[in-house]
């Protein structure tokens, strides 16, 4: 039996994923429409880096979404019916791909992604891809439905919480009242999201923390093959209660686990809201802080972990993307990177810093674990080095939001190194 034939018999979308990837010969991931991960097939080490993030955080990466967007990619796949070459991004790790909608009842229900990497699909597997995506709508629609469907147990609710919209808050209240779920009226939504696949144990620790928790009944959590989400109950009177516990919860993880095997996280913290309609907002910011930790593997404990602390830090994934492909350059950070290449200083780290603690001697110092005559002279060194005014707030945030660049994505200090 050809393998299309047992694609339409098949009532299961990770069966589906693994049938189209053996027809291929390719990785596959299905998403929804929200560029959520629905399945992906079973090799996990041929998929390119922004897939295998995908994989982790259960979500396209904001960045790469934006840019399809603003490519049209997007608004093609919600006009086209064929599939769509997407070029690659090698800068942020994303290799060619063949990207198509899958619809159910003429609506978008969500998108396979076929990565090709080093052999394009022939225009007969091109083919083959149009002809079953409208089962694939129908078994992304069925995941949904089967889900919905199953009133009274508190797990699923929340899901549709987190990944649908309700028609009505009523509509919610009854659900809830189903399932027995107490509904909170202040809350954030907080996620564990392990930094590979050979880490999973970690998860283990993580509910353990959580059950054995003083806070267990302000705690509500789904565990997913590389996560956990929580959702956490603040106190109804009390404003950023919720972001409290989550801050204990924390350290209660990272004693549990130890210091080292902590790192293994990477935590995000959406903001606390009082209105059930921004659970999913709360969850979409944890994600973010995940997302953005992802791209740059930040130092321990560099990169806030709470979504309304991640200022900057927002945006360098875009900046990355911007001055790498129009090849720019600061001067003045090219002297200080030759400086320490030459003379073995630590300049560029002073200098980030430096910044960081808004030019706070005692503080830099003590951070950086040297005397206080040791760093004014590194920044006389680098007044001398360099055309940067610690008087003007704007060069200020240019060169520190460029530091962070330089001092947490390797690829973006390899391009200065190169042009030396």
């Amino acid at each position: 039996m050809e393998v299309k034939e047992l694609i339409f018999q098949v009532d299961d979308v990770h069966k589906a994923t693994e049938l189209i990837s053996s027809r291929l010969k390719k990785p596959v991931i299905i998403e929804n429409k929200n560029f959520e991960l629905i399945s992906y097939s079973s090799s996990f080490d041929e998929f390119d880096q922004t897939q295998q993030k995908t994989i982790l955080s259960k979500k396209c990466p904001i960045f790469i979404i934006d840019r399809l967007k603003k490519e049209g990619i997007v608004q093609r796949l919600e006009k086209r019916p064929d599939p769509i070459r997407v070029q690659p991004i090698e800068e942020l790790g994303f290799h060619q791909r063949i990207v198509i909608s899958a619809k159910h009842l003429g609506h978008t229900m969500g998108y396979v992604w076929v990565q090709e990497s080093d052999q394009l699909l022939q225009d007969d597997e091109l083919t083959f891809l149009e002809e079953i995506t409208p089962h694939i709508g129908k078994l992304i629609y069925d995941v949904y439905a089967k889900a919905n469907a199953k009133e009274g147990r508190k797990e699923e609710l929340i899901w549709k919480l987190l990944h649908h919209e309700y028609g009505s808050e009523s509509q919610i209240r009854h659900d809830a009242s189903l399932a027995k779920l107490p509904l909170p009226e202040r809350f954030s939504v907080v996620v564990f999201s392990i930094t590979t696949p050979k880490h999973k144990y970690m998860l283990d620790y993580l509910e353990k923390v959580i059950q054995q928790s003083p806070a267990r009944k302000q705690l509500q959590y789904l565990k997913t093959e590389f996560q956990i989400i929580i959702v956490i109950l603040g106190t109804t009177a009390e404003e950023f209660s919720s972001r409290e516990i989550a801050r204990k919860l924390i350290d209660d993880v990272k004693y549990e686990t130890g210091e080292e095997e902590f790192y293994h996280f990477l935590i995000g913290i959406g903001k606390e809201y009082t209105n059930l309609y921004n659970l999913r907002k709360s969850f979409l910011e944890a994600l973010e802080v995940i997302e953005t930790a992802n791209f740059i593997t930040p130092r321990p404990e560099s990169m806030p972990r709470e979504f309304a602390k991640l200022g900057i830090y927002r945006y360098l994934a875009a900046l990355y993307e911007k001055n790498s492909s129009e090849d720019y350059y600061s001067e003045d950070l090219l002297k200080l990177i030759q400086n320490d290449t030459e003379k073995q200083t630590n300049l560029l780290r002073t200098l980030e810093v430096y910044l960081a603690n808004n030019g706070k001697g005692k503080q830099t110092s003590t951070q950086l674990y040297i005397h206080p005559n040791t760093l004014n002279y590194r920044i006389k060194q680098i007044q001398e080095l360099t055309n940067i005014d610690f008087n003007d707030f704007n060069m200020k945030s240019y060169i520190y939001t460029e530091l962070l660049l330089l001092n947490n994505v390797e690829a973006y200090y390899q391009r200065y190194m190169e042009a030396l």
